[in-house]
């Protein structure tokens, strides 16, 4: 049996490639898992499932996984081109509108809105998907996990480490799992309360319109430099690529689009349009992110718990450690289908188009196996989210 001691950290190259048959689809994407048995000790949710349960559950996902694989084709890469050519559409029309005629309030609002949404495409079904390497299978050099660089201040290198390789792997263990709280808040009562978690809703209220530059300096694991887990070396590396690509993000939207605007007098509307956007953006990144992790109903785990944990123990640990939002066609592909966020977490390369009908299976098995599937609507889950963000401020 394999001890958490033993499990070798996630190949970035194992985690990004896509599988090229079903039987590369059913190999174990997380390597170490034990091959059978069980953690010295599984969830409350789980406890009543024993080895042969797990590796039966574990066995159906692969299974479900392979015929999801084997059906990609021609009908998945068109949505996700439409995607890309809808996202650069109403990004070419926000931006046009707010340099031509920005001024004037209607046209401000117009553009503003046009962008705003042009960015949550991109960020939430493009680039977040893309980054995980949900395409890769298309061998399409412009939509390629190691290619894209997504319209975010956070590189694509850095999020591919602390989110696909730590985050997906590691899904809400106390101790491995830095995005439980992203090192700033505390979002567990199993996290240790200390002095400055009575800032907590301070601190997420500030985070909510600034996500992106909470989640680029998260990701380059500053904390980590300073405990010595980090090589200084390797963080002076992410900080100059993030310089890099701030800088480029700045100009882009804070300098140039002002500044051909200014010639036709709405210079000061087009930059003051291209914030909010961005803001915009970010509150909505930020709700739909943590109402996928943190609502009422969604588990947390200590680390003897993944001690010897299995391929099904690993899958387990994923459903219910993630929230779905509850919704129609539009909620998904604006949340970039992340309102799926169980069965992200359980194939998070595979197509996010595919999740709505991989979720009928998913509920099923959760129903048959007697483990919790929590879902809710959006404002339950931000009430929900908020309500625990104030709670945990006090020890």
């Amino acid at each position: 049996m394999t001890t958490l001691a033993q499990r070798p950290a996630v190949n970035p190259d194992d985690e990004q490639r896509p599988a090229d048959s079903a039987a590369d689809a059913v190999q174990p994407r997380v390597p170490g898992l034990a091959s059978d048995g069980g953690p010295r000790r599984r969830p409350e949710h789980a406890a009543h499932l024993s080895d042969e349960d797990v590796a039966a559950l574990g066995a159906e996902l692969d299974e479900l996984r392979a015929r999801i694989v084997a059906s990609r084709g021609a009908a998945d890469a068109a949505y996700i081109r439409r995607a890309i050519r809808l996202h650069r559409t109403m990004e070419l029309a926000g931006r046009a509108t707010l340099v031509l005629a920005g001024r004037h309030k209607a046209a401000w609002v117009l553009g503003t809105g046009l962008m705003a949404t042009a960015k949550i495409i991109e960020n939430m079904e493009i680039g977040h998907n893309v980054i995980h390497g949900q395409w890769d299978w298309m061998r399409d050099p412009d939509i390629h996990s190691s290619t894209w660089e997504w319209d975010f201040v956070a590189p694509a290198k850095g999020w591919k480490h602390t989110h696909n390789d730590l985050h997906h792997t590691w899904t809400n263990v106390i101790g491995k799992d830095s995005d439980v709280g992203y090192d700033l808040l505390r979002v567990s009562p199993d996290q240790p309360w200390k002095p400055h978690n009575l800032l907590n809703p301070v601190f997420n209220m500030v985070l909510a319109p600034f996500f992106e530059w909470g989640i680029a300096l998260y990701d380059i694991e500053t904390v980590k430099m300073r405990s010595g887990e980090k090589p200084r070396e390797e963080w002076a590396a992410d900080v100059r690529a993030l310089g890099v690509k701030a800088g480029r993000q700045f100009a882009k939207d804070y300098v140039a689009t002002p500044l051909v605007a200014s010639l036709t007098g709405s210079g000061k509307a087009a930059l003051a349009g291209t914030f909010a956007a961005n803001s915009i953006r970010n509150l909505w990144a930020h709700t739909v992110i943590f109402c996928g992790h943190f609502p009422d109903g969604v588990e947390f785990f200590t680390e003897d718990m993944i001690e010897g944990e299995t391929r099904g123990d690993w899958y387990i640990r994923q459903m219910i450690g993630s929230c779905n939002i509850s919704g129609g066609r539009l909620m998904h592909f604006m949340t970039g289908n992340l309102s799926h966020q169980i069965e992200h977490h359980l194939f998070p390369d595979l197509p996010s188009n595919r999740y709505a009908e991989i979720a009928v299976v998913v509920r099923d098995l959760c129903e048959r196996y007697r483990l919790p599937y929590v879902e809710g609507p959006l404002h339950r889950q931000i009430g929900q989210t908020w309500r625990t963000i104030f709670r945990l401020a006090l020890p």
